[in-house]
């Protein structure tokens, strides 16, 4: 009998150190950023003692507080909005079957695959041409086409896993479709409408680029804050504010992925 060597590790010779030296590059920079904010050296390379100050001076500082309250804003406005946005277009999208359906959904999800810098600098130029003041509207604007995607994709898998014969079976108890969508099909999406916005959110959040570039007086937010910082020397400060960026982020993506899996056995809302 022929033997099947599929999943066999061991006759892939170095691939388990291949995988805990590709591990080790993404993931121990990271670890090292996380510890080193608890030193409370100022010169970050020693080490000469655990200490939570630079937290403290980090929530105290007052420009701080003022970046993460844009980014807040942004964030929320940006999230909210493309989560709307997306939802509208998924729904109609599920509900009818039309010549470029398939192109469509390739062009929503294109600020995906191209780099993020392409649809910056254009959304840029676009506001330039029409004579904007770039601040806090047009970045919450370029965040919004930006997000859309994000929130898009969670909420379509999230249709196209529904069973349509349960909006059909409204249909046959009289149902309007306004009273099938609000009864039926919005509760089921539920799941999928909560984690695009979260994944929108933390998308928005953590956006550097289109935030340079759409970004004017008064718009600062933690990442530009902290490429602003990085430029004259990494300090304890930085690892820190980097450190809580970094495990609101992991918090965020975990509750997306949580809010939009599939659970089995789930039967129409009663």
């Amino acid at each position: 009998m022929k033997k099947s060597y599929k999943g066999d590790s061991r006759h892939w010779p170095g691939m388990f150190s291949v995988a805990v030296a590709f591990f080790a590059y993404v993931y121990l920079p990271i670890l090292v950023l996380i510890a080193l904010s608890f030193n409370e050296n100022r010169i970050v390379t020693i080490w000469t003692g655990f200490s939570l100050s630079w937290y403290k001076l980090a929530f105290q500082n007052q420009d701080v507080v003022r970046a993460a309250t844009n980014s807040l804003i942004i964030a929320t406005t940006a999230s909210l909005s493309a989560t709307l946005l997306a939802t509208l277009a998924a729904v109609r999208m599920a509900s009818d079957e039309f010549k470029g359906k398939s192109l469509f959904n390739a062009l929503v999800a294109l600020p995906i695959t191209v780099p993020e810098i392409v649809p910056a600098v254009a959304t840029l130029m676009f506001f330039a041409s029409l004579g904007f003041t770039l601040g806090l509207g047009t970045v919450i604007i370029g965040h919004i086409v930006f997000c859309i995607p994000f929130a898009y994709l969670p909420i379509r898998a999230r249709l196209e896993g529904m069973d349509k014969r349960l909006t059909e079976a409204a249909s046959d108890l009289y149902a309007t479709p306004r009273r099938a969508f609000f009864k039926i099909t919005l509760p089921l999406l539920l799941p999928g409408i909560l984690s695009g916005l979260v994944l929108a959110f933390i998308i928005s959040l953590d956006d550097f680029v289109t935030t340079f570039f759409l970004g004017g007086a008064g718009s600062t937010t933690l990442p530009i804050y902290i490429f602003g910082l990085v430029r004259v020397g990494v300090t304890p400060e930085v690892n820190a504010i980097s450190s809580v960026m970094l495990l609101l982020s992991i918090a965020l993506v975990s509750l997306s992925l949580f809010l939009g899996r599939e659970k089995s056995g789930k039967g129409a809302p009663g």
